[in-house]
């Protein structure tokens, strides 16, 4: 097997190839002044199986084609059988039509990934459920909750898992069996599709003097800060965060640093740049998770 690297998240595909025992093998991307890429394999990879790590976060558009051309060149290179290991797949949460008109880019995005030659695809936490259903070719569709389980074990504390929305709430059910049937709760939320604008209604269940609200991802930070306030006005004490996608758009590391939520927990599904760190922030690692599915 072969690890290659696109340049989205660099860091992730080193960790996953040390855990394998590897070097990740080398390719040759060079940019164009008007910003076309030119992708080279540098090493034989005939009859090779081939990885390739791709996260495609922030920028998708680039991310994703600059994935369909290294597949590309592996396939011209003669790879036997090439998987995609795209721990955040872009486009995830365009997978219907909501209003008429709409494009479901998810599914160009799935047509392209088989036309484009890739065998199997690796992603975490999907926004749906459905989402491996658009794929013609084998979607591993892992999940960083029990990552989440061992860190949220150490607490030790009365605690409640908290489902920001009712979409949330197959995710936190699991969660909930991993920890021993811990108790759990759901914010009522309404989100506007045309502004994007969201209102929380309430919450049901009961809260504990500790939370831990359980999301997919974490992109402008809004629905977890409004959701940190409602359970603030519940008399929950301290809020925790974990997220597997740190997608982090706009001015969420901000927000969430100046809210009230005492830690936000997410992982390297995403890499995340100095300037986007902060003091609350602890990332945890998906590369073993990854490592152990290569092997399979």
């Amino acid at each position: 097997m072969k690890i290659f690297s696109g340049t989205s998240n660099r860091p992730l595909a080193q960790k996953i190839a040390e855990k394998l025992g590897q070097d990740l093998s080398p390719l040759e991307i060079y940019v164009f002044p008007d910003g076309e890429k030119r992708i080279r394999v540098l090493e034989r990879v005939t009859d090779e199986d081939c990885v390739v790590v791709q996260p495609t976060s922030p920028e998708p558009d680039k991310s994703y084609m600059e994935l369909f051309f290294i597949v590309d060149a592996l396939r011209r290179s003669g790879a036997s059988k090439i998987k995609a290991v795209i721990p955040y797949l872009g486009y995830q949460r365009q997978d219907h039509v909501f209003r008429e008109g709409e494009a479901v880019s998810l599914e160009v995005i799935a047509t392209l990934l088989k036309w484009g030659g890739v065998d199997e695809v690796i992603s975490f936490d999907l926004h749906s459920i459905k989402i491996p259903e658009i794929f013609k070719i084998k979607l591993n569709h892992l999940s960083a909750l029990p990552i989440f389980a061992q860190e949220i074990k150490k607490m030790g504390k009365a605690t409640v898992l908290i489902s920001p929305d009712s979409g949330g709430i197959r995710r936190i059910k699991l969660l909930s069996r991993m920890l021993g049937n811990m108790p759990f709760a759901v914010i009522k939320k309404d989100r506007n599709l045309a502004t994007g604008k969201v209102a929380m209604d309430g919450i049901e269940g009961k809260v504990k003097e500790n939370a831990v609200i359980i999301d997919d991802m974490i992109s402008t930070g809004g629905t977890i800060v409004g959701a940190s306030d409602l359970l603030k006005k519940k008399g929950v004490k301290e809020i925790f965060v974990f997220a597997t996608h740190a997608v982090f758009s706009d001015q969420a590391p901000s927000i969430l640093s100046n809210s009230s939520l005492k830690k936000v927990f997410v992982t390297d599904t995403i890499n995340i740049p100095k300037e986007k760190r902060f003091p609350k922030l602890q990332i945890l690692s998906v590369s073993q998770m990854i490592a152990e599915q290569l092997k399979m």
